[in-house]
């Protein structure tokens, strides 16, 4: 399950003092990531990852990682940008989690989203896209990361 690590989420891992730190451990490295959890007509657009991807064949929301200087909604409207080629507007934060993994800890913050008017999401990078009824949502077969989210929008669904 998640870990929660006591480093600086802004931490690159580069020594400020003229390389004397130790090395920063894979596990110590903070990734942070935003997800999008687009709301259209009560339903909620999922994601199946590739199955070349890590977690290949598991659902999520879209999104990605965050950029040197950016925000987390900056992220989002980018990534998604790239992911489903269209707009959306970012609106207020669901939850945020972490989760350990060998190669870091994963730090989401997934946000409650509209399509901009007239935009219509494109599968360009996953295997499939869903729109789902927040009930529904458990059935799937969700990323580690993305699970905590799915319960908070299941648990709040009139606020949608």
């Amino acid at each position: 399950m998640a870990e929660k690590s006591v480093q600086s989420a802004h931490d690159d891992g580069v020594s400020t003092d003229g390389g004397k730190a130790p090395a920063q451990k894979p596990a110590d490295r903070i990734i942070d990531v935003s997800g999008a959890a687009i709301v259209r007509e009560g339903l909620v657009l999922c994601a199946r990852r590739a199955m070349t991807k890590q977690l290949g064949g598991k659902w999520e929301f879209p999104g990605g990682k965050l950029e040197r200087g950016e925000t987390h909604e900056q992220a989002l409207v980018r990534e998604i940008h790239e992911e489903l080629g269209c707009a959306i507007r970012v609106g207020r934060e669901v939850c945020t989690t972490d989760n350990t993994y060998e190669f870091g800890t994963v730090r989401l913050v997934t946000f409650l989203c509209e399509l901009e008017p007239g935009e219509e999401p494109h599968c360009l990078e996953h295997m499939e896209l869903r729109w789902v009824a927040p009930v529904d949502m458990p059935s799937l077969d969700w990323a580690p990361a993305d699970r905590d989210a799915v319960a908070a929008i299941v648990s709040q669904k009139a606020a949608l």
